[in-house]
């Protein structure tokens, strides 16, 4: 203890003083609380506003710095974790902690910011995922089509794109006048649905690809767009495309007796080669043009589709093949339209996601046109005279295809 007699008391009356002057009287607030008569430092006492309320609070997650001796009658209470209140300011206790706020709970009061115990990593990285499968779910991603085949080197996936790219821009060659048959006078759109129709029993039969079928029909357009025929020539303008797309496309291709004889002998040897001739001069010898089935299987990939989709396609679009209305529309739109039509007929509502819209290039609106018109062939198939394509996807070979219901909900939007 410091002597207060020896003690000198700065004079608070006088001038005050600056620098270090007045740094020599300042005193330690150690040295005044030990100066208190009759009473020691007691750190842990906050005793700012005597007037004020004060509330007794218990907290058991600050330690008490001094320990003292706790009567019976608090223990009880601390060991039921009960807050006690002093109603009377003048009484004193010491063997409790006094907070000097104005009756606010432990609650209220602010936590340092070096007590706060921040959020872990594992519960940010679980809010992080939460919040990418939310995504997820209204999201729906486009997806890389061609990642599985990137080691296959058949399928090409470093060229892919720019091929595709091609296709699009030659397309608009191998396309033809929607009314080229006004050019005929002999023939009409009746008599190609017959020959298609006939056509597509022909493939059938001879077990040929489907490229091959699609390349077919693709050439007889083209050459009656650029070339008058007769009505008695016809049959044998759609067996010389055949002949040509066999030749281009498979790897057994029949030979022109074979083809005399499906005809029922109605033609000559020398008029099949005669016919050949004409036909290569008039389309330049240019046949390697995209059809429908370069950009139906392209798109088939890019819907995930399975056996089951991939034939309704399949039905779809030779169905379409027949009807002289078709011809207006693109070949890749064609293809588009018919993986369209036959999700919503397989799954009962639209379907069209981000992904063949985006390797497809057309939107849901562009294709609603060509789709309802497939719905319209899809109803009245196996009705009328030409049921060619309707027997064909009817048996089991084909999954049976062709009993699907139509998406007939399309036509009421």
């Amino acid at each position: 203890m410091i002597n207060n007699e020896n003690q000198s008391i700065p004079n608070f009356q006088g001038p005050r003083k600056f620098g270090h002057e007045a740094k020599r009287t300042r005193r330690a607030l150690s040295v005044i609380n030990q100066n208190l008569v009759g009473s020691q430092p007691y750190p842990c006492v906050v005793n700012k506003r005597p007037d004020s309320q004060k509330c007794v609070i218990f907290d058991e997650n600050i330690p008490n710095p001094v320990q003292r001796p706790v009567t019976r009658k608090f223990a009880a209470e601390i060991n039921n974790k009960q807050e006690i209140k002093v109603q009377n300011s003048s009484e004193v206790i010491e063997d409790v902690k006094i907070i000097d706020v104005e009756c606010k709970t432990i609650t209220d009061v602010p936590v340092p910011m070096s007590l706060e115990k921040p959020e872990s990593a594992a519960q940010n990285q679980i809010n992080e995922m939460e919040e990418v499968e939310m995504e997820d779910i209204f999201e729906d991603p486009i997806l890389d089509i061609d990642g599985r085949d990137s080691k296959n080197p058949l399928a090409v996936t470093d060229y892919i794109d720019d091929l595709y790219l091609y296709y699009k821009k030659m397309e608009a060659c191998s396309c033809v006048s929607p009314d080229y048959m006004s050019q005929q006078f002999d023939i009409n759109e009746k008599m190609r649905a017959i020959l298609i129709d006939w056509l597509v029993e022909v493939h059938y039969k001879f077990e040929l690809r489907d490229e091959t079928l699609f390349l077919t029909v693709h050439l007889i357009d083209r050459f009656l767009a650029k070339h008058t025929m007769v009505r008695k020539k016809l049959q044998l303008v759609g067996l010389i495309a055949m002949l040509l797309a066999c030749k281009y496309e498979e790897v057994s291709v029949p030979v022109v007796e074979d083809l005399i004889f499906i005809s029922d002998k109605a033609y000559t040897r020398e008029d099949l080669l005669e016919m050949e001739k004409i036909m290569l001069n008039t389309l330049q010898f240019n046949i390697s043009l995209p059809t429908p089935y370069v950009f139906l299987r392209r798109y088939l990939k890019a819907a995930e589709s399975d056996k089951k989709l991939e034939l309704l396609c399949f039905y779809l679009i030779e169905l379409s093949l027949v009807e002289y209305e078709m011809i207006k529309f693109p070949p890749s739109l064609l293809a588009a339209a018919a993986v369209y039509t036959a999700q919503c007929s397989l799954y009962g509502f639209k379907q069209w996601s981000k992904s063949c819209e985006f390797y497809t290039n057309y939107t849901e609106d562009q294709l609603l046109e060509c789709s309802k018109l497939m719905v319209n062939f899809h109803q009245k198939a196996g009705t009328g005279k030409l049921s060619g394509v309707h027997r064909k996807y009817s048996t089991s070979k084909f999954g049976y295809a062709a009993k699907f219901n139509p998406a007939t909900f399309l036509l009421n939007n």
